[in-house]
């Protein structure tokens, strides 16, 4: 197969594949969305999927932010056919099965910027730096993302309702922690500097959930996704005074709201482009019609 060097995006809803130059054999999928007026050098949010590898439908959370806000949607869509489990996705093909570290270029958290950079080829963007966003699974990968790569092109993250995280420390082997994968405190010190978002629905509290991770490490951040949110940012914040460094991160509580991608798209949105989160008569579950998609 041909990789992907150069990606342009017409105007609309749609999809395209991309073939990733250090993963030939498995392409994505691109789902976007580009208003008619957007332009190049217009705002770019990238969006990442949940565990149900749908970026159809979180690229379509997004349109009506896209037509009041003129921003190009791009959900980067890794499905189950090549991209299996939660090691093919949120665990970002860090490990093989036998616990051999991969190539740190062959990591699935690379793909995101070397997409950035087939936009700005194909002339759909000449910004340098975009937005990103994941939920859920997303959330999980959008973090281990930041964690792992530099922070270039990324001007903004927010990570909404992760199941479990990967804690700020060497100590731990991966994904626990960031141990054993050849990264040192300067790694550390960049991570937590990046000026992430952990957004919380105060009701995604469910500890039953068969989704919600259960293994010991999951569990002991917390029995659900909303306190373990709390225990990520309270780790970070005891990391960064260990270490003498700054921890610009923050955890922001969406009221009302559960493991609802929707509702934290929007809230995202809000956020991002009108300063404020939403609220509750649009934040409410069906407040967003995307049936008319």
């Amino acid at each position: 197969m041909t990789t992907t060097d150069s990606l342009s995006l017409p105007q609309g809803r749609g999809s395209l594949p991309f073939i990733d130059a250090r993963h030939p054999a498995t392409p994505l999928e691109i789902n976007y969305y580009r208003p008619a007026r957007h332009g190049p050098d217009d705002e770019v949010v990238f969006v990442q999927h949940g565990m149900m590898r749908n970026g159809d439908d979180y690229r379509d959370f997004w349109i009506d932010a896209a037509d009041k806000h003129n921003l190009l949607i791009v959900a980067p869509t890794f499905g189950t056919t090549h991209f299996r489990g939660a090691e093919g996705y949120n665990n970002g093909l860090v490990l093989s099965r036998e616990g051999v570290v991969a190539p740190q270029q062959d990591w699935l958290y690379a793909i995101p910027a070397r997409i950035v950079a087939a936009l700005r080829a194909g002339g759909t963007t000449r910004r340098e730096r975009v937005k990103i966003y994941g939920h859920s699974a997303g959330g999980q990968f959008l973090h281990r993302l930041l964690a792992t790569q530099a922070e270039h092109p990324f001007e903004a993250a927010t990570a909404g309702n992760p199941g479990w995280y990967t804690l700020p420390t060497l100590a731990r082997p991966f994904p626990e922690g960031l141990g054993g994968l050849g990264l040192g405190e300067e790694a550390l010190a960049r991570w937590l500097a990046f000026p992430m978002t952990i957004l919380a629905g105060d009701q995604d509290i469910a500890e039953s959930d068969p989704n919600l991770p259960a293994n010991p490490e999951a569990l002991a951040q917390g029995p659900h996704r909303f306190a373990r949110s709390r225990y990520m940012l309270d780790f970070a914040m005891a990391e960064a005074a260990r270490l003498g460094v700054p921890c610009n991160w923050q955890r922001i509580v969406v009221p009302g709201v559960g493991h609802d991608g929707a509702a934290m798209s929007r809230a995202t949105a809000g956020l991002w482009f009108e300063g404020r989160l939403p609220g509750p008569d649009v934040l409410r579950p069906g407040a967003q019609d995307t049936t008319r998609w």
